[in-house]
């Protein structure tokens, strides 16, 4: 039985724009109110799906979500017609309508946890949506992601749907962004990293001061339940409070892992070497590479503003491992020579290919925030809806639905405009025909 990591990138929605939402994210929150480009910003997410697919690699696609988010808008208060809703919004309440037009759903490594079946009890993939309770405009997306992902992953035989946790801090989940895994092959019993930034219901345990904890260690453990997984299998890591009150909001700006290497900061973790440790016993007698980059060689704030953490690594089918990295870690001087030392150090790390995905990266995030990780068998992968997978196919007709649709250039006065939720919703409702979705959407079930 063959086994793959297929990455499923979200599609960036008609609506992409930079509205400076996520405080302790330096790349949001610098670029904010930007003009952004729509056109340009899902044409090289999917130029990056292609190449990945081109490399032999399994590539899938997750929709965007529906922005403005008009269900939002009038549960809080703002009624008439669609435009009425709009204007009443932007002018009485700008912030809110600006976190109701969010375009953070094409980061879809917050989207969900995701436990393959060789490493849960029942052998089944399982899926969690995350709540995203620390941010607003996050918080609108679980539900909308949760049919997203019954639809892409549809066959009950194979994969299990939990509902996203408790829509309260306490139990503050960012998903694949916080969690990661480690594997000698992806179809064999792998140990499972969850990383979270503090204790919901102990505050005497270490936190930052500056930035919030958006994951807590209550919402891993839950997780980790729901998935059926053996605690003998599971780690439960302590990000460094420093680093998150340095712009490093998620695990994933500061450490990557893909089957048996470990990519991560020196100032990553608290008390790394005891969780080195405790990986190191739950993984067995099979190699294991530890990457750590000492800050004398990439500074936090380098490793931040170029996202060399979050970046993709990748088992290429002739067997070496590659790091997708955005084209900023190409221009900048420390890291670019580090990725060039990296590849001659030993590890499974052969090369470096860099993208630009810029539109992403103003936005706040890099290559790995594009992409949800599912290890599955070819039995799996043959029970998931097959208009979502990436093929030349796919590929052009994508590309045409978003020349047909999106526009070159989106202002923050944009976003009350009638017509552009017109458009939107015109795309989307033929994007969910393109990929046989049902009716994702609430626009859609009325």
């Amino acid at each position: 039985m063959q086994q793959f990591e297929v990455n499923f990138d979200g599609l960036v929605g008609p609506t992409h724009n930079y509205a400076g939402l996520s405080v302790g994210n330096v790349a949001s929150q610098s670029n904010a109110n930007a003009v952004s480009n729509p056109k340009e910003a899902a044409k090289q997410g999917l130029a990056k799906m292609k190449a990945l697919a081109d490399m032999g690699m399994q590539q899938g696609v997750l929709a965007p979500q529906e922005r403005p988010d008009m269900a939002m808008l009038r549960r809080l208060g703002f009624s008439g017609t669609d435009a009425e809703v709009l204007e009443k919004a932007a002018k009485q309440a700008p912030q809110v309508f600006l976190a109701c037009c969010s375009a953070s759903s094409m980061w879809t490594a917050n989207a969900a946890t995701v436990s393959p079946g060789a490493d849960t009890a029942d052998g089944k993939i399982h899926f969690t949506p995350a709540n995203l309770t620390n941010k607003f405009h996050r918080s609108l997306e679980p539900e909308v992601t949760g049919n997203i992902l019954k639809a892409t992953f549809a066959d009950t035989a194979h994969f299990a749907h939990h509902k996203h946790l408790p829509d309260n801090e306490h139990f503050g989940d960012e998903g694949a962004a916080n969690h990661t895994r480690l594997c000698s092959q992806y179809g064999e019993s792998g140990v499972e990293l969850f990383v979270y930034g503090r204790y919901a219901f102990d505050s005497s345990k270490p936190a930052p001061t500056r930035y919030p904890a958006r994951q807590t260690m209550e919402a891993c453990q839950a997780v980790a339940r729901l998935h059926g997984l053996d605690e003998q299998r599971v780690v439960y890591i302590q990000q460094n409070p420093d680093v998150i009150d340095q712009g490093v909001f998620h695990n994933d700006v500061i450490s990557v892992g893909n089957q048996n290497v470990l990519f991560y900061h020196q100032q990553a973790f608290l008390n790394t070497p005891a969780v080195l440790d405790e990986i190191k016993a739950k993984f067995g007698d099979n190699p294991l590479h530890f990457i750590e980059v000492p800050t004398s060689a990439v500074s936090v704030q380098d490793a931040v503003s170029t996202y060399l953490f979050n970046t993709q690594i990748i088992t290429l089918p002739e067997g070496h491992m590659a790091i997708i990295a955005p084209s900023e870690c190409e221009e900048n001087a420390a890291v670019s020579e580090y990725l060039k030392t990296l590849t001659t150090l030993g590890s499974p790390i052969k090369e470096v290919k860099f993208f630009d995905v810029k539109q992403s990266m103003r936005n706040g995030g890099g290559p790995a925030c594009l992409r949800l990780r599912v290890a599955m068998n070819d039995q799996q992968l043959a029970a998931t809806n097959p208009n979502t997978l990436m093929n030349n196919a796919l590929f052009a007709r994508l590309n045409q639905w978003v020349d047909k649709h999106y526009r070159d250039r989106l202002s923050e006065q944009d976003l009350r405009d009638p017509q552009l939720l017109i458009e939107s919703r015109t795309a989307l409702d033929e994007l969910t025909q393109i990929m046989q979705l049902g009716s994702v959407y609430p626009f859609q079930q009325g």
